[in-house]
């Protein structure tokens, strides 16, 4: 059984959305092609300038390895310059009500700043938002750096935006020596009196976020939403973002995808996504992370579709293997080794791959039953290498 050459992969659940194998910079003709003015809201979460290199822990209990995640250690003016390139290809493919938030820290932020009034144009910024969390250490030395910033910039004249959509029940706790009373309806609201006005607030009217968001926390070590990403951002960060500023159907786009959370609030949102990443680990991550999370539809909940295309070759070292044994009725499929972190039965067709059965989580001797016929085979290793055998029949 002869290994193939292959330009993506499609899967019947996942999405709807894209994800594109390769560098931000170098996506743009890509797409541009299908994309230009569409793209509803754009999230970027950005290397932030550390200079250190990155780690994501894969694999069973008791048989972690370290997989390379990123390296964040480009200089200033390199990564100013990705930077400008970046932003630039956001402008083209956002909506002209199209929405642009940046994610960084104090490293970048100031300079991020400058050159976003640069490309969007200083009267199209919309907001700073401060996103402040406890988790980390205390520092001695100065104040404990304890929050991000996420700047917000509209393509056009205005953007759409819609503050009720991200809106909490402003509930029964007493503000300001407010009294409590009930309406004729039925209604709890409180009143005080200021100024020689009497204001009113209902129990059940809405409090809408400021610019200072206190009430998102970091992701702690434990949290089931974990990907094993140092850097990952909770998914309640990304609803509020793709809440405010998109609507079902519309598409939502991360060229820094990482971990994948974006596509991942995004999908279960009910909205399109596209995503970007260079890295094996972030392809291993989104692949299993939007997969799994398909794993509970139901006749209520209709699957849709992902694509997976690949800008640059997926494989960097050692190739995956299983083995593969005839059976009276078909074939089985078995890992060769404890590295294999995915595996999926399909058919190739053009370099394209695409998924008729998959296991996201495959085990050293669990196998793969495979029914006579004309099928495919990709597997993918904890490094995020790639193979793909065909046509087995």
């Amino acid at each position: 059984m002869p290994r193939m050459e292959y330009t993506a992969e499609t899967h019947s659940t996942g999405g709807p959305g894209l994800f594109i194998f390769g560098r931000a910079e170098e996506s743009g003709e890509r797409l541009l092609t299908e994309y230009r003015g569409k793209v509803q809201l754009i999230y970027l979460d950005p290397p932030f300038g550390t200079g250190d290199a990155f780690e994501i822990s894969r694999g069973p209990k008791g048989k972690k390895i370290k997989v390379p995640a990123y390296s964040d250690k480009m200089s200033d003016d390199s990564y100013m310059e990705m930077m400008k390139n970046v932003l630039e290809l956001c402008r083209e493919l956002m909506t002209s009500d199209g929405t642009l938030y940046l994610h960084v820290d104090y490293r970048m932020a100031a300079y991020l700043r400058v050159l976003l009034d640069e490309v969007f144009g200083k009267k199209n910024f919309v907001n700073e938002i401060i996103w402040a969390y406890r988790s980390g250490g205390r520092a001695t030395k100065h104040f404990s750096r304890k929050h991000d910033n996420i700047l917000v910039y509209r393509k056009g004249r205005s953007n759409y935006f819609n503050i009720e959509a991200v809106g909490i029940p402003r509930g029964p706790e007493r503000r300001n020596h407010m009294k409590r009373h009930i309406d004729d309806t039925g209604r709890i609201y409180y009143s005080i009196r200021s100024g020689g006005k009497l204001y009113k607030y209902y129990e059940d009217s809405l409090i809408y976020p400021s610019d200072v968001w206190t009430d998102i926390e970091h992701l702690q070590q434990r949290d089931p939403e974990r990907t094993g990403y140092s850097t990952q951002k909770p998914e309640a960060l990304l609803r509020r973002i793709i809440l405010s500023s998109s609507k079902e159907g519309d598409i939502v786009a991360d060229l820094f995808s990482g971990s994948g959370t974006t596509a991942a609030a995004a999908q279960k949102l009910g909205r399109r996504w596209i995503a970007v990443d260079p890295s094996p680990a972030a392809l291993m991550t989104l692949r299993k992370r939007l997969l799994d999370n398909n794993s509970d539809a139901s006749l209520l909940k209709t699957a849709a579709g992902m694509d997976i295309e690949y800008l640059q070759t997926p494989a960097s070292g050692k190739k995956p293997s299983i083995t593969v044994q005839r059976t009276r009725t078909g074939f089985t499929v078995t890992p060769d080794d404890d590295s294999l972190a995915y595996m999926a039965v399909g058919r190739l067709e053009e370099g394209r791959f695409i998924t008729e059965t998959y296991d996201t989580s495959p085990l050293p001797g669990k196998k793969l039953t495979i029914a006579n016929g004309r099928h495919a085979i990709l597997v993918s290793d904890l490094y995020g290498n790639l193979s793909v055998w065909g046509n087995l029949d």
